[in-house]
């Protein structure tokens, strides 16, 4: 028997950080909103995600004395963005994020901690930061959400140990430093026993960090307003009537549900998992698989078909419409494989990253995006697209080498599983690697003689303050990006291009409204986060650049749709 039909003033479609916040928003203002979410748990692939918000002229910088006029990001983003910056969407943002802030602040469980001493990726570009404008959910108690516990998405396993998700900062620090520091060592005991408990008494991590706050808080805060959150409930097409969109049809328990609403919000995660758009969009993509992605496969598409459906356009004239990151597969004993984002290793000293032929070709210690773009543009098309990050014995076990966790968890399990290559010389390393055994020899060669001074003259690498921040504050060097590689066993670990996300999703205007073939805008008809194409060009000028914007966006379409 058909459902029968729901009625709200706005549904929103996908439960990410995009979705959730336009969700909120309008709830917030006495609205009765509608959430549905195609996985069987929310929180879609923020969930995965560091959690991480770039939000200029944020509530916490000023608290913190860091005050900048609004024409310092404006100035960053118009150098960094060029002929893909586009006024009114960056202004809308800039505009309305420190606000998005303090609303979740103020009125909702969404609270945040602060990322001031993150700088911007390109220091050299006018305009940017040394810090100021990156913010984080603070941390949450899951008993907080124990009823909504069970319907949100766990953390990746890939950036998580044994289920413990861990946060950048002190928390890393110390995960990083136990074998040197007691302190360091005395908060890994106290955060694993407490983890086992946990494990033991609710069956998952308690201690919430990252996206996994991100997304809590935002559902705590839906369900304290009122929102109706459906999993399991795909938007199959949208309502249309006399030209507006006014709710959608969804499958819920094998059923179609008509649900109609005054406004409907895509926010259903881009199309990472998009085999046919991946092919038509992705540069070297040619069975639609080629490319690693993070998100989960939930995240394919929908949304962006469902605005088309209505007359919606994606953007195809983007600098990127992905948003890279380098990833290695990592094998597991069940036959499965895990994809694993190469963020923290790159930049510690001691570590390069090598083509086929031995040879360097990007500032490692850069951003994760820069790094995937460097390593397309560096291999001929006939070439499979891959680099291989290689490092010494010293290097792997103080900071670990992608999933192959540093001291005192044990290496050999990923030899044996092939995850990670070794060799007792860098020619046994690169023979087992396929990499040209002369070009690797002669490349750590010339690497190591600069490295010892602290150099870097091929890349610059350590000359930047970002760069300077990913690399290791405690490095008894004078670079802390730079450290020779000169210790065997060596290893090596694959890497191939990924991707957090796209960008390339439906053409919207500062107001997040969908825009047709004319560039009106579709009554009734939003997009917020990956949905609606980058508007920041499908640039990566900084961390957090996906969830910042979809924040706002999501606040501001919310806030919109709430006055039809």
């Amino acid at each position: 028997m058909p459902h029968a039909q729901l009625d709200c003033d706005l549904l929103v479609v996908g439960s990410g950080a995009a979705g959730l916040a336009a969700a909120v928003s309008a709830a917030h203002l006495g609205k009765r909103v509608i959430l549905v979410e195609k996985d069987a748990v929310l929180g879609g692939a923020t969930a995965w995600s560091g959690g991480w918000m770039w939000l200029p002229r944020n509530p916490l910088a000023r608290r913190a004395g860091i005050v900048e006029d609004i024409d310092q990001p404006r100035t960053y983003l118009r150098n960094e963005l060029g002929e893909h910056y586009r006024a009114e969407l960056v202004d809308a943002f800039l505009e309305h994020c420190p606000d998005m802030v303090a609303f979740f602040e103020q009125h909702t469980a969404l609270q945040f901690a602060d990322g001031n001493g993150i700088p911007d990726i390109h220091g050299d570009t006018p305009g940017a930061a040394t810090g100021g404008h990156q913010v984080i959910a603070a941390p949450y108690d899951g008993r907080e959400v124990l009823d909504l516990l069970p319907r949100l998405r766990k953390t990746m396993r890939e950036t998580s140990f044994m289920g413990m998700p861990i946060m950048a900062g002190a928390d890393l620090a110390a995960f990083l430093n136990m074998t040197r520091s007691p302190k360091a060592l005395l908060h890994v005991i106290r955060r694993f026993t407490s983890h086992l408990y946990h494990l033991a008494r609710y069956g998952r991590a308690m201690h919430l960090v990252n996206g996994v706050a991100l997304i809590a808080r935002l559902a705590r805060s839906a369900q304290d307003l009122g929102v109706q959150m459906l999993e399991s409930t795909p938007a199959q097409r949208l309502i249309v009537e006399n030209g507006s969109v006014c709710g959608a049809v969804a499958l819920h328990a094998g059923e179609e549900m008509p649900i109609r609403a005054k406004a409907v919000v895509l926010a259903a995660g881009g199309f990472p998992n998009d085999p046919q758009r991946r092919q038509a969009m992705f540069p070297r993509d040619t069975s639609g698989h080629d490319n690693l992605a993070l998100p989960p496969l939930s995240c394919s598409g929908d949304g962006l078909r469902l605005g088309e459906s209505a007359g919606g356009h994606v953007a195809d004239d983007l600098r990127s419409p992905v948003a890279w990151a380098p990833v290695s597969k990592v094998p597991y004993p069940d036959g499965s494989v895990g994809h694993f984002p190469h963020i923290i290793d790159r930049g510690k000293p001691g570590i390069i990253g090598v083509l086929q032929n031995g040879q360097r070709f990007v500032n490692e210690a850069g951003g994760y995006y820069d790094y995937v773009d460097a390593m397309l543009k560096a291999i001929p098309e006939d070439q499979e697209a891959c680099s291989w990050l290689i490092c010494d014995h010293r290097f792997q076990r103080r900071y670990g080498l992608g999933f192959a966790r540093p001291a005192p968890l044990p290496v050999a399990p990923h030899i044996r599983n092939g995850y990670l290559k070794r060799g007792a010389t860098l020619e046994e390393l690169a023979v087992a690697c396929g990499i040209d055994p002369l070009g690797l020899a002669t490349t750590v060669s010339e690497f190591n003689r600069h490295a010892r001074l602290g150099e870097d003259p091929q890349f610059g690498r350590g000359s930047t303050p970002f760069n300077r921040r990913s690399g290791d504050a405690q490095h008894t060097g004078p670079n802390p990006c730079v450290a020779p590689i000169e210790h065997g066993p060596f290893y090596a670990v694959k890497v191939q291009p990924g991707c957090f996300g796209t960008f390339a999703g439906l053409r919207t205007d500062g107001q997040a409204r969908v825009l047709d073939a004319n560039g009106q805008p579709i009554p009734g008809l939003y997009a917020a986060g990956t949905d609606m194409a980058s508007p920041l060009g499908g640039h990566y000028p900084s961390g957090g650049i996906n969830l910042g914007p979809a924040m706002t966006f999501g606040y501001i379409a919310g806030r919109h749709a709430a006055t039809r």
